[in-house]
């Protein structure tokens, strides 16, 4: 069989191909198709191909698009935010310069009303104490040509800020109330106890030399007394948070007002002026209240009278018969009441009495 297949191999090859196209023929004419099977089989093993680079194109071509659209979108983020930016800067510096505004408003509402003479100043910066003692100091531009001197008192209307520790032609160290080194002279506000303030090195200071026995009552005012030479009497210091009795004198820790809102602006204390700690405020005050109700029914029938005419009911008439019928009998030694009488009616109007 090898043998006749290999010598007659082309005859071989030449009959199956003659053969396969005679059941191919056959197979087109049985499922009567116009379409040749060798377009079939062209076009279904290219349409897949076809798809693939289809799908292949738009995927990149869609990549593209989004990519560049993405990168437009990136952009104008971009820009927007920058817009955003600056407006914020914007709103930033109007807002710095509004309250800039209202300080020196506010600076100048106080000037007019206070005795002491002083000069606005600025707070330039900070720095540590000219002593080695690393304390609370501030810069401002007041100094020898505006007439500062060392150990002037700097306040704010809201309450003492600081001394002056050293004084330079155009600049001045002012040593703030917070630092441990700091010290003044202080007087409640209710009931006069005087003590001394001293900073603690934080956002607070304390009030020392009170006695046990004195009255202090926590969210009461301290007000600078004026002995220690620096501050005028009467300005304010700032609200007790804590009191509590401690070893030996009461332990008053203190917020201080005058460095609640920031320090940008101050007033020095030019020439000092004392004056008056405020009166506490009224324990009782005068309260509206309204009138009590009608005890009675006459009362009630009373006010009801005077706003307008009032429904009259059986019941009321017996009352006012009886009423009437008493009234006779009210003298001594007269007989009881009869209430089953009658009682006079009233004469008609324009008739005539007789006797």
């Amino acid at each position: 069989m090898e043998f006749l297949l290999t010598r007659y191999r082309n005859l071989s090859v030449l009959l199956v191909a003659i053969l396969l196209q005679l059941g191919l023929l056959a197979y087109q004419i049985k499922s009567n198709q116009d379409v040749r099977l060798i377009r079939v089989w062209a076009v279904s093993a290219v349409t897949p191909m076809a798809r693939l680079l289809q799908g292949g194109s738009s995927g990149i071509s869609h990549f593209f698009h989004d990519y560049f659209a993405l990168r437009g979108v990136r952009e104008e983020n971009q820009q927007l935010q920058a817009r955003l930016d600056k407006s914020e800067l914007e709103n930033q510096y109007l807002r710095a310069q509004l309250s800039t505004a209202d300080r020196a408003s506010a600076l100048a509402i106080f000037r007019t009303q206070s005795q002491s003479k002083t000069i606005g100043a600025q707070v330039t910066g900070n720095t540590t104490d000219t002593n080695g003692t690393n304390g609370t100091v501030v810069i401002v531009d007041r100094g020898t040509s505006d007439g500062i001197q060392n150990g002037m008192a700097v306040i704010t209307p809201e309450g003492i800020v600081g001394r002056v520790i050293s004084v330079y032609p155009s600049a001045s160290f002012v040593r703030l109330i917070t630092d441990p080194a700091f010290g003044a002279g202080v007087i409640s506000q209710q009931g006069h106890v005087q003590g001394t303030l001293k900073g603690r090195g934080g956002s607070t200071v304390s009030i020392d030399y009170i006695e046990n026995e004195e009255k202090v009552e926590q969210g009461e005012w301290f007000y600078t007394s004026g002995t220690d030479g620096v501050f005028p009497r009467g300005l304010k210091v700032g609200q007790a948070t804590q009191v509590r009795a401690g070893k030996t004198r009461k332990e008053i820790i203190l917020t201080p007002s005058g460095l609640q809102g920031g320090l940008e602006d101050v007033l020095i204390v030019i020439d000092a002026v004392h004056g008056t700690i405020p009166a506490t405020p009224e324990a009782n005050q005068a309260v509206h209240l309204v009138p009590p109700p009608p005890d009675t029914v006459s009362e009630a029938a009373e006010a009801a009278s005077q706003k307008g005419p009032m429904l009259v009911t059986d019941l009321d008439r017996i009352v006012k018969r009886d009423k009437q019928i008493q009234s006779k009998y009210g003298e001594k030694n007269s007989p009881p009441p009869n209430f089953n009488a009658v009682p006079d009616a009233a004469p008609a109007a324009g008739s005539s009495q007789h006797p």
